[in-house]
């Protein structure tokens, strides 16, 4: 091979894949989050920065993929208080100031928001074995999952659970209730009266179904009424996984591709996490 063609080849692959880096980047960056696509870093001006807005999202790809994680805010619930969750979120370094960068610190319970409980939360013994968060299992935090609309005017009971008739097999059901009519993930007081499980049907669901994530819409699975029995029922054997405070406004029951990551926080019992579904 001469030295130009060989010259001329590498050239070609070189902005072939040039071609695609930047089509992938425009493609995951879509052009409200930044500079029109049309720009480019050596002509954005002083007016062009100004006028960037910031697009937040519940669904994307069409309505495809659906957050169903609330947003952490200081004025979002938080456990038995009348406050909320107040200041969490700080600028510890910050360019204005003279920093080489932005750089956020944060400081809040794990049990916060959208988030996830693992064995450790409510057995001490778990707790000084090991078993936390880091120790999920993410095969039951993804895959299939069922959404369904719980009896409005009561608790979730045995009785409720029966009226359900959830079949065998299905492992990831996600418990719409009072609590997401009511939203009360968008109030700022904590609200006792949420709906949640009591222990009968906690004990029910381990005893007659195959489910291993059980997901609901307020910060605790558990009725306040019933708060540590039925979160034992579902721990003990350490199989269940409990996903609290979805947000599952405006989503059609049925069956979903469910997607929680929650963070590798070693030796935490309770972690925020990030859920889709999708489609």
């Amino acid at each position: 091979m001469t030295s130009l063609r060989f010259f001329l080849l590498t050239f070609a692959v070189t902005h072939a894949v040039f071609q695609f880096a930047v089509a992938t980047s425009d493609a995951a960056y879509p052009s409200a989050y930044g500079l029109d696509q049309s720009c480019t870093a050596t002509t954005v001006s002083a007016s062009s920065a100004d006028d960037l807005v910031p697009v937040r999202r519940e669904v994307y790809g069409g309505g495809r993929i659906i957050d169903i994680s609330h947003r952490y805010h200081s004025e979002m619930p938080s456990w038995e208080s009348s406050d909320g969750l107040g200041h969490f979120l700080w600028l510890a370094k910050s360019m204005k100031n003279g920093s080489l960068a932005n750089n956020s610190e944060m400081k809040l319970p794990t049990h916060t928001g959208t988030h996830v409980d693992a064995p450790g939360h409510v057995f001490d013994h778990y707790f000084d074995a090991g078993f936390d968060i880091d120790t999920l299992d993410l095969d039951v935090l993804n895959g299939p999952a069922l959404l369904v609309d719980v009896p409005r005017d009561k608790n979730i009971t045995a009785e409720a659970m029966k009226s359900l008739n959830i079949p065998k097999g299905v492992r990831r059901v996600l418990f719409r209730t009072l609590n997401t009519d009511r939203r009360l993930m968008y109030k700022k007081e904590f609200d006792t009266s949420y709906v949640g499980f009591m222990k009968d049907g906690a004990q029910w669901l381990v005893d007659n179904t195959d489910i291993k994530l059980v997901g609901i819409d307020y910060l605790s699975v558990a009725a306040f009424d019933d708060l540590i029995p039925s979160h034992l029922v579902f721990l003990q054997g350490r199989d269940i996984i409990l996903v609290e405070g979805l947000k599952l406004d405006d989503v059609q029951p049925g069956i979903y591709s469910v997607h929680c990551l929650p963070l590798r926080l070693v030796g935490a019992e309770g972690s925020p996490i990030r859920c889709i579904l999708i489609k």
